[in-house]
């Protein structure tokens, strides 16, 4: 991360206004305006947002940067399926070079359809469509797999051309930062006084960081595997940290707040050595130190990894999961048309 960024997002985290924020609040007021602008077309305008014939779940949230939406909606696609529904996923595919359509397979790259996609599709194993037009993208997911009958849209909280039945707002520790919209702040859009009536709100890190009532999901470390293994499908091993206790290991992240990462390591009881690089990084050369041993990796990272990486680390891919409550789910089924199980 740069060191500007770095800055910024301590500004945008201070509760008082600083000289940043005061100085950047008129394109901050732009910023508001034209979003409000965009709001009103498609709440206003008939046909502005586009209705699919399956319900959508729309899974978000209202700050730049992480906020757990990827093992969030891996989890939601869980809870929909033991609901009795066949979710697919539709996402924009941040960081590829290309912003058409690609239908998720076996083949699929992280390059082709994002690390975010290629992980929700491989953790998740519901069919995943990418495209920067999420509309498209469901419509063609819906065409080439009919058994689909409900739409997760990953990060599609802002795409307001597709119609939604469901929002579920992904809030993390940093709640709403100071306040302010982009670049005086980390908003996004501005934020209402009460969630709207079809949003759930999801707190990622287990602790309400705003005053709207909400759902505490929990993100945990799983097992741990082999990068070669974690590529085959086996399952984690939980035991396997205790190979690494006692002896220095690389954690390489490339994420948009890697220090989570690594807190979580060292709450594992391993002795850290941090490797933070951008969010998205994409791996194209091993980061790490080359005398490096073990080195881990999360599972957005390893989908950038070749199996067998060069270099003579052994690398190890740590497994999130992400519990919901089973309020959350109650909650997702209530604004959902009835769905009778078994299917």
């Amino acid at each position: 991360m740069t060191h500007w960024r770095a800055a910024l997002l301590r500004q945008w985290q201070q509760p008082g206004p600083t000289p940043a924020s005061l100085l950047l609040r008129p394109l901050s007021w732009l910023y508001r305006g034209l979003v409000a602008g965009r709001r009103a077309w498609f709440a206003y305008w008939p046909g502005a947002a586009q209705r699919l014939p399956v319900p959508v779940v729309v899974v978000g949230n209202l700050i730049v940067g992480g906020a757990g939406k990827t093992p969030a909606v891996i989890a939601i696609v869980r809870v929909l399926r033991a609901q009795g529904w066949t979710p697919g996923v539709v996402s924009r595919g941040y960081g590829r070079p290309e912003h058409g359509l690609h239908l998720l397979g076996p083949g699929s790259t992280a390059a082709a359809a994002g690390d975010e996609p290629l992980l929700i599709h491989r953790r998740g194993g519901a069919p995943v469509a990418v495209d920067a037009d999420r509309v498209a993208a469901a419509r063609a997911l819906l065409e080439v797999h009919p058994e689909v009958d409900l739409i997760v849209a990953d990060d599609g909280l802002q795409h307001l051309r597709l119609a939604r039945d469901v929002e579920v707002i992904v809030l993390d520790d940093r709640g709403n930062g100071n306040g302010l919209c982009l670049p005086a702040g980390p908003l996004r859009e501005p934020v209402p006084r009460r969630p709207p009536a079809r949003a759930i709100v999801l707190y990622s890190a287990g602790v309400a960081s705003t005053p709207w009532p909400g759902h505490l999901g929990r993100r945990r470390l799983g097992g741990l595997l082999p990068l070669a293994a974690w590529w085959h499908g086996d399952p984690p091993r939980p035991d396997a940290w205790d190979a690494l206790r006692g002896r220095p290991v690389v954690a390489a992240a490339g994420l948009a707040r890697p220090e989570s990462f690594f807190t979580m390591l060292r709450a594992r009881g391993l002795e850290v050595r941090p490797c933070p690089l951008a969010d998205h990084h994409d791996f194209a050369l091993p980061p790490w130190p080359a005398d490096a041993a073990d080195v881990l990796v999360t599972e957005k990272d390893a989908v950038k990894l070749r199996p067998d990486p060069a270099g003579g680390a052994r690398v190890w891919v740590a497994t999130l999961d992400f519990e919901l409550p089973d309020a959350f789910a109650d909650a997702l089924r209530q604004r959902l048309p009835n769905r009778a199980l078994p299917r």
